[in-house]
């Protein structure tokens, strides 16, 4: 007899089933006990009766989260045990065959409820049980949902989804990079991608033109409740675009995710709002701004574009000019004049344009440089001298130099908007296996030393600090 999952249990009202999952609750009444039995699929009560002696003595000795199967009569519940706040609350199972496939130890944390109430250390160094309960299940679940759903969506738009790589050459993208060491070429180091920004502009030059993946991007960064050591992006590039070609397509993809996922979400403003930079800060004090009508209700979803950016800053620490976004971005077309004669750079504003939903960013793009003098002009206004821009940069130059059409695209904050479409409070609830606030992984102990002979063969040596 075929295993059948919990979800089907309906159809076979009548019949005998082979179902197995985790033992979620037990309840001993004696002759009568009920077990509630879970799958990935659902969960269905079970009840072991005295006159199928073997599995009954098997029931008493179960316990919560233990793996079982069953094979049992699948009844209609008489009319006054009905529970019609569960989906399978209108039958129950009657054990007649009962086999322990893995006996649990008691768990180290329970994971019959939400789990917001336990330490969330201790709820990510058990996440493979904590993953069990299904609020958790529910948010990863939905995270597939999405991914393919912009999957579905993107291809009939003529995207084609490419991987790029993770281990690259280090970039200045705003946060520090992971470096990683090179066994071959001893004394260098790769560097972990803070987005595949370069590569996805190389492929624009490629004649790829419309591009799309689910990337996973590095920076060693102070962490905060929406922010991970590692995270996931939604990035996107298109050629021979303007920035409302971008913009709009990525308006649609978005209520049309809503509408299809979460229906029981409602979106404030369609069109979505735009406010410039200077609007933004003006009025609200905040590059993204919080215009929910009413900041009470869980399933209301206020969608804005920010527009209009400056291009450059002072950096605080060096004060020298650096970029507000990142340094590929194209100034609006009456400014790029001024970036090529390196005049009132405060003045110049990009072709940045920001998505955010409910006080949060979760996307961010721009029209790029497709003309390696206004990418060349960007580094120097930034203090770099010729060799490091030819050093750090060459690359891009002489591919933008190579017939680079005009391109621009975005990226989305993927576990932030996923937090914001699942109502949570920060995006470890988002994420299958993720790292504390300060970046651990309490699970399998990472960051962890390595061995002596792994340093040996990098050629790398560690000095105790004096401190």
């Amino acid at each position: 007899m075929e295993r059948i999952y919990i979800k089907d249990l309906k159809e076979k009202i009548g019949g005998e089933v082979r179902i197995a999952g985790w033992v979620d609750v037990r309840r001993d009444h004696g002759k009568l006990i009920f077990i509630d039995l879970r799958d990935a699929t659902g969960k269905v009560q079970m009840v072991a009766l005295p006159n199928h002696k073997e599995a009954h003595e098997l029931a008493q000795k179960v316990r919560p989260e233990w793996v079982i199967e069953v094979i049992g009569k699948v009844n209609n519940r008489p009319e006054k045990l009905v529970n019609k706040n569960e989906p399978n609350g209108e039958i129950e199972i009657e054990v007649l065959e009962l086999k322990v496939l893995n006996e649990a130890e008691t768990p180290l944390i329970d994971v019959s409820g939400d789990g917001r109430e336990i330490n969330e250390e201790t709820r990510l160094k058990y996440r493979y049980l904590d993953l069990r309960r299904l609020r958790l299940q529910q948010n990863i679940r939905n995270r597939f949902k999405v991914t393919q759903f912009i999957r579905n969506e993107l291809q009939k738009e003529g995207f084609t989804e490419i991987e790029t790589p993770n281990l690259s050459a280090t970039t200045p993208e705003g946060s520090r990079d992971y470096i990683v060491p090179s066994r071959l070429d001893k004394g260098k180091f790769y560097s972990l991608p803070q987005s595949p920004q370069q590569y996805k502009q190389l492929l624009m030059v490629a004649g790829f033109e419309k591009y799309f993946q689910f990337a996973r991007c590095f920076r060693d960064e102070d962490t905060r409740g929406d922010r991970q050591p590692e995270f996931t992006q939604m990035d996107l590039e298109m050629s021979f675009v303007t920035r409302e070609q971008v913009m709009a397509l990525n308006e649609q993809l978005l209520i049309d995710l809503v509408k299809n996922i979460y229906p029981e979400k409602k979106i404030q403003d369609i069109p979505f709002p735009r406010l410039s930079f200077a609007e933004a800060m003006k009025k609200y004090k905040s590059d993204k701004p919080d215009l929910r009508e009413d900041k009470s209700d869980p399933n209301l979803l206020a969608f804005c574009w920010v527009i209009d950016f400056p291009f450059f800053e002072k950096d605080k620490e060096t004060d020298n000019w650096t970029f507000t976004h990142n340094p590929f971005s194209s100034p609006k077309l009456e400014h790029v004049d001024r970036l090529l004669k390196k005049e009132k750079i405060s003045e110049i504003l990009t072709t940045q344009y920001d998505i955010t939903l409910n006080g949060f960013e979760i996307g961010g793009g721009s029209i790029r440089n497709h003309r390696p003098a206004a990418l060349k002009a960007v580094f120097q206004i930034m203090g770099y001298s010729d060799e490091r821009i030819e050093k750090n940069f060459g690359h891009m130059l002489k591919a933008l130099a190579s017939g680079a059409p005009p391109h621009g695209g975005i990226a989305w904050g993927f576990d932030r908007m996923m937090m914001l479409f699942q109502n949570e409070p920060n995006i470890r609830e988002v994420i299958a296996f993720a790292k504390t606030g300060e970046g651990r992984d309490p699970m399998m102990g990472a960051p962890s030393e390595v061995l002596p002979q792994q340093l040996k063969e990098l050629g790398i040596e560690l000095k105790k600090s004096k401190n």
